[in-house]
């Protein structure tokens, strides 16, 4: 039940702003995404392989207002006002989301010791080649485990997205996350640096950022990090 990062989450108000940022601040235009009709949202997607991180890309998603609200919490937080407030200073890195081979044994030993990571949830939508699939664990309050520090936990069925995707002349070179304790640093990829100090965090000091990525993009090295403003730490 191995774990390897699958792609990083940038949040934003709407697509259009979420562009207009990765445009920016990267240097590229991301290329197409899809809808989510089962959660509201939808997103832009745009690979971002490196040696160190086959498969990975970068995902911008954000709430579908076109779409009708659907009967659960989004994911990803993207319903908690916390989250919605600190994206009108603009589009930010929230999350990240690994994929593994048995998505319902990894959910179940991690509900044994005490992790409400979700539950699996069977999903599916369009694409130009055909119907993409996957199987994707969802807290029902929506929320992020450790302030996104945990990853969304993922199993792609014969597809995979980013073995379409052209190359998007971005590629991931680091990715670190802090705050989770020990138990769970431990089973985090090889290629995921733990920040060995995020366990010993001091009440009221300045929180580090739970994701740090370091990209090789058109504009040069570039760090995105998550911001300590709107953590919701849900810790089970």
């Amino acid at each position: 039940m191995t774990l390897a990062l699958d792609h990083l989450v940038v949040a934003a108000r709407t697509l259009d702003e979420g562009v207009a940022w990765c445009e920016q601040v990267l240097g590229i235009t991301p290329g197409p995404g899809g809808v989510h009709g089962f959660m509201g949202t939808h997103n832009r997607l745009f690979r971002v392989a490196s040696l160190q991180y086959p498969r990975a890309y970068f995902e911008i998603i954000a709430i579908d207002s076109n779409a009708p609200r659907p009967g659960r919490r989004r994911w990803f937080d993207l319903d908690d006002p916390a989250l919605q407030s600190a994206l009108r200073g603009g589009p930010q890195p929230i999350h990240w989301v690994a994929r593994c081979d048995d998505i319902a044994a990894r959910v179940a030993a991690l509900k044994q010791r005490g992790h409400d990571a979700g539950e699996v949830l069977h999903a599916e939508r369009e694409t130009p080649s055909g119907i993409l699939r996957w199987q994707i664990a969802v807290r029902q309050d929506g929320a992020r485990l450790h302030g996104g520090a945990w990853p969304t936990l993922i199993q792609w069925g014969e597809v995979h997205p980013a073995d379409a995707m052209p190359d998007s002349g971005v590629s991931l070179a680091q990715f670190s996350v802090s705050g989770l304790p020990a138990e769970l640093s431990q089973e985090l990829p090889s290629t995921v640096l733990p920040d060995a100090a995020s366990t010993t965090e001091v009440p009221g000091a300045t929180r580090r950022p739970r994701i740090r990525a370091t990209l090789l993009t058109p504009r040069g090295l570039v760090t995105l990090q998550s911001s300590g403003s709107e953590i919701q730490d849900v810790q089970r």
